[in-house]
């Protein structure tokens, strides 16, 4: 028993040195000194932080000086001002991420004092307005995402002002229900484009030659998740890709959305002889119909040709049967009219009348 009760002891001593051993694990990054803001968390250092569904209405302004990379998500900031970055220097600023804020309205120089911005995203937000000098301040600005950042109002002219100045080498556009290229939005010297889950059915001949201009030779596109219509008029884009594809990285998995003849093949394996069109899609007379047509023709041709060979092997039968026919019918109008002048004859009639005699 005293040696339980001395053990006990001993152990006792330790447990306030466990304790102050453990306390440096306990205390989140966040508290070190200079560290995050009180509704954010750094990641390993101070140069991550990431603010995440805390509701907030403005970014905040107690972030570290050293921060490279600043996301923050699930907020409410509806608006990005006039330098709304700028509370603290963050020169040393390269990765934003402002996802599902909300963000409706950006503003002239709203990312005024970021100077080392590399990377901005700003998918998954309502953009209703975007100021032409919205992106001004930035001029190592390079990547640009705004994924679902489009479906709330048409925002291409404002986009193509706002970006006018810059020197894109990225651009993200997926999920945006785009139904064409973005011409105006591809600035010279753009290297790669997003274009994944939009409502493209083809990239019509114009487009083509958009891309091949000069200043678009080095720009590579993603093109998948989009509802492609496999019909004569994807003749061009076909082509363009066979000839092109490795300027579009996820050629290999395009697949067809219709006709439902043709859903789910493979574009590059698609001969161009075998996209049709209906006329009443107002495209060329659909090469399907025409040789219906044209096999329905043949077939009542061919039909008729056999018809007057049965005949001509078979005129002195058809001969002697029409014979035996015209002479079967003459008996029978004989004996016609030979009935008709018995019941004419008034003798018959006289004798038929008296029974008696």
């Amino acid at each position: 028993m005293a040696r339980r009760q001395a053990r006990a002891a001993g152990g006792g001593r330790w447990l306030p040195w466990l304790g102050l051993a453990l306390l440096p694990l306990a205390v989140p990054p966040a508290a070190a000194p200079g560290g995050c803001p009180s509704a954010c968390y750094c990641v390993a250092t101070p140069e991550l932080v990431t603010c995440r569904y805390e509701r907030l209405e403005e970014p905040p302004r107690e972030l570290p000086a050293a921060v490279h990379n600043l996301s923050i998500a699930g907020s409410n900031l509806s608006i990005l001002p006039r330098a709304a970055f700028a509370a603290r220097p963050l020169r040393d600023l390269r990765l934003l991420r402002l996802r599902h804020d909300n963000i409706h309205t950006i503003e002239d120089m709203a990312l005024q004092g970021l100077p080392a911005l590399h990377t901005l995203d700003l998918s998954h937000n309502p953009l209703l307005s975007v100021a032409a000098g919205a992106f001004a301040g930035v001029p190592l600005l390079r990547t640009l995402q705004l994924n679902q950042a489009l479906l709330a109002a048409p925002l291409e002219e404002q986009l193509a002002l706002a970006m006018q100045n810059l020197t894109l080498r990225r651009l993200e556009l997926a999920g945006n229900a785009l139904q064409a290229l973005p011409a105006s939005l591809l600035p010279p010297g753009l290297e790669e484009l997003d274009l994944r889950n939009n409502s493209l059915q083809r990239l019509a001949a114009a487009e083509l030659r958009s891309l091949e201009a000069p200043e678009l030779r080095g720009l590579r596109l993603n093109l998948g998740a989009n509802p492609l219509s496999c019909d004569c008029a994807l003749r061009p884009f076909l082509a363009w890709l066979r000839s092109a594809g490795s300027r579009v990285l996820d050629a290999r998995s395009l697949r067809c959305a219709g006709p439902p003849a043709l859903r789910g093949a493979a574009l590059l394996r698609l001969r161009p002889e075998g996209l049709v069109c209906a006329a009443s899609e107002g495209g060329e007379p659909g090469q399907l119909e025409t040789a219906s047509y044209v096999f329905f023709g043949i077939v009542l041709a061919l039909i008729g040709i056999v018809f007057l060979m049965v005949l001509y092997l078979n005129r002195r039968g058809i001969k002697r049967w029409l014979h035996n026919l015209r002479e079967a019918c003459r008996d029978q109008m004989e004996g016609y009219h030979y009935r008709y002048e018995q019941d004419a004859d008034p003798r018959c009639a006289s004798a038929v009348g008296t029974p008696g005699l």
